[in-house]
């Protein structure tokens, strides 16, 4: 609860985070949403060249796209806090195994007030991308990802907000409970956020939720 303290203490006149410049920060940003387009651009086109290799006639045009939400819970590194929300999800996968994932996460942890202060809120949002790799095993598709893109996030009480570019991995396993419906028994990601003003951070959860097949 000490950065939260701190951030209170900005209430009675005193500063409590160290800004950084607009420039520097629009800079940052400008370089690390460049660097997360051609990352993101590259993994897209390294997984549509694994799909158009030369396969068996059985597997030759296999396309299957699902979506789905979860509810996630979260360990967010800065004041080592648990914070809860949801995502949104978008799966292109191959019969040859190799696909993309799209998501979308919202996070939210609401802090009470204190010494009279008023509430606020700490959010965590990112929007990622990048390969995944799964398998079919019976009802069961275990799978693994690496995702990138940015985040956005926002300090307590409003005083500051901030867009990063954020770099992932996890994986997780999903159920087959109908043909076109199943469960996302558990996403497990780790997050990382280099550019972050207090130095480099880290975040790592779990979400479930349900995934609906389109096609």
């Amino acid at each position: 609860m000490k950065n939260y303290h701190s951030i209170v203490d900005a209430f009675n006149g005193r500063p409590a985070l160290p800004r950084c410049p607009g420039r520097d920060l629009r800079s940052r940003f400008r370089r690390g949403a460049l660097l997360a387009f051609f990352l993101g651009a590259l993994c897209l086109l390294a997984s549509l060249s694994a799909s158009a290799q030369a396969a068996p006639a059985a597997d030759k045009g296999g396309l299957r796209l699902s979506a789905g939400v979860t509810f996630s819970a979260y360990e967010l590194g800065y004041g080592q806090v648990k914070i809860f929300g949801e995502s949104a999800f978008v799966d292109a996968d191959t019969l040859r195994h190799f696909g993309v994932e799209g998501e979308g996460r919202l996070l939210n942890f609401h802090l009470k007030s204190y010494a009279g202060g008023p509430g606020g809120s700490e959010r965590a949002n990112t929007y990622l991308i990048g390969p995944r790799y799964s398998r079919y095993y019976g009802r069961f598709q275990p799978y693994a990802k690496a995702l990138v893109g940015f985040g956005q996030f926002t300090y307590p009480y409003g005083l500051a907000r901030e867009t990063d570019l954020v770099v992932a991995g996890g994986g997780g396993l999903d159920y087959r409970l109908t043909n076109r419906i199943r469960w996302r028994a558990a996403d497990v990601e780790y997050q990382f956020w280099p550019q972050f003003t207090f130095g480099r951070m880290s975040s790592y959860g779990v979400s479930s939720g349900i995934r609906f097949k389109i096609f």
